[in-house]
């Protein structure tokens, strides 16, 4: 049976320390756990255009490729921090090189990732050994990294203009991008924020820049964007240690992903702030919603992407006023369940379309335990960051998805 342990908690929040474009002059500090999210939101949107018209199977199948490929993606990419793309992609042209190189890259993940369960392992080992990926979902993939990694290229080309590797690199990202332009949704995302698709993708892209904990000194200080990529990640590993179905492990993983969406409108509100006055949590959802629709809902449905709108507010449980909440689709539409248990037994069916609520509720305050904890650990001792600890494990320590205990978890951070 798949587990989550402490050992891969703390691999996929690495990403928050490892600095992007650190050989050039940055005007933000860009890390790889906001460009993850980023690429995996693009990802969201070429998967779904793309798998217009498949028969349901195939579309999940499609999906899961996507999410898992991403995974195994970053995970690699964790360990090989130092060495530079251009690099990297000459030693994959050398068959014994790239050999080696994954040899030791599987040595060093082996140990965190093996837990995830064998069929896991295994699928991840093998993806790796393997030179190419040109099946649809690399494809997806492939784009949706080149557009992320170009847009963090824009913001800082202009701060760059002594650097003679600008044009070439601009370059490369056109032509790469050029190369997969035949997926729906490509050219759009080329076209920058005046197309709908682009001005969808730039917005979410802000989130990098919306700081978490903003009034408490935090090292690393974590973006909105980077937690959406950790509560996805974690939903993702505790969807498989409950043995979720293909639907549900991409309905948590995607809501996950989109959870925070509204601090786009509204900026990060800790929680203390949000429970100090009764009814401020209302009106301020009531806000986010409204904005959501002003100029997130109402633009991608006037470009002609209605589908991404109905999705978008199945993730964020509009129909049932929370993203935490148990949902699945049956005769009578969106359906509210009442736990967790109730969705594992009547609900784990790929035709039910079944999202977890309370499960990502769980993994939205393990990763803020573990933005507290790294910044603690690191010797800032701030009252705000101690107590939320504090809040938090009193909160789950009786706490299970499944077969993991969540208070277990958190003991092993002592």
């Amino acid at each position: 049976m798949p587990s989550v342990r402490k050992s891969l908690l703390q691999l996929t929040f690495s990403g928050a320390f490892m600095r992007r474009w650190n050989d050039k002059l940055c005007p933000v500090s860009l890390y790889e756990i906001d460009k993850q999210a980023h690429k995996m939101i693009v990802a969201w949107l070429l998967t779904e255009l793309n798998s217009r018209g498949l028969p349901s199977q195939e579309r999940l199948r499609l999906g899961y490729d996507v999410v898992e490929r991403g995974l195994f993606d970053y995970f690699y990419r964790l360990v090989i921090t130092d060495i530079k793309p251009p690099i990297f992609y000459r030693i994959r042209e050398h068959e014994a090189n790239y050999r080696e190189l994954t040899h030791w890259v599987l040595h060093e993940l082996q140990p965190m990732l093996e837990p995830l369960g064998e069929a896991f392992w295994s699928r991840f080992a093998a993806y790796h050994q393997a030179r190419t990926h040109t099946e649809p979902a690399d494809r997806i993939l492939a784009a949706a990294h080149f557009f992320a990694s170009g847009w963090e290229f824009n913001v800082i080309r202009p701060h760059n203009t002594f650097d003679e590797e600008m044009d070439d690199i601009a370059k490369s990202f056109t032509e790469r991008l050029n190369d997969l332009s035949d997926l729906t949704g490509v050219r759009e995302l080329m076209a920058g924020s005046g197309s709908t698709l682009g001005r969808f993708a730039n917005l979410c892209g802000q989130l990098r820049f919306q700081i978490r904990w903003s009034s408490t000194p935090r090292l690393p200080e974590t973006s909105v964007l980077g937690h959406l990529f950790l509560v996805a990640a974690f939903a993702y590993y505790f969807s498989l240690s409950i043995g979720a179905c293909t639907a549900r492990v991409l309905n948590n993983f995607f809501a996950a992903l989109f959870h925070d969406l509204p601090e786009l409108l509204t900026r990060d509100i800790i929680t203390p702030v949000k429970r100090s006055v009764p009814e401020l949590a209302r009106i301020i959802r009531d806000c986010e919603n409204q904005e959501l629709e002003r100029l997130v809902f109402a633009p991608l449905r006037q470009g002609g992407y209605p589908e991404l709108v109905a999705r978008l507010s199945y993730y964020l449980g509009l129909a049932t006023g929370s993203e935490f909440h148990e949902t699945l689709r049956d005769a009578f539409g969106i359906r509210k369940l009442d736990s967790f248990e109730e969705l594992q037994a009547h609900g784990n069916d790929d035709a039910l379309d079944p999202k977890d609520g309370s499960m990502l509720k769980v993994c939205d305050t393990l990763a803020a335990f573990m933005e507290a904890h790294a910044a603690t650990q690191r010797g800032i001792g701030s009252t705000h960051l101690l107590e939320a600890m504090a809040r938090i494990r009193n909160e789950l320590r009786h706490k299970s998805i499944g077969p993991v205990s969540v208070g277990a978890l958190l003991a092993d951070f002592d």
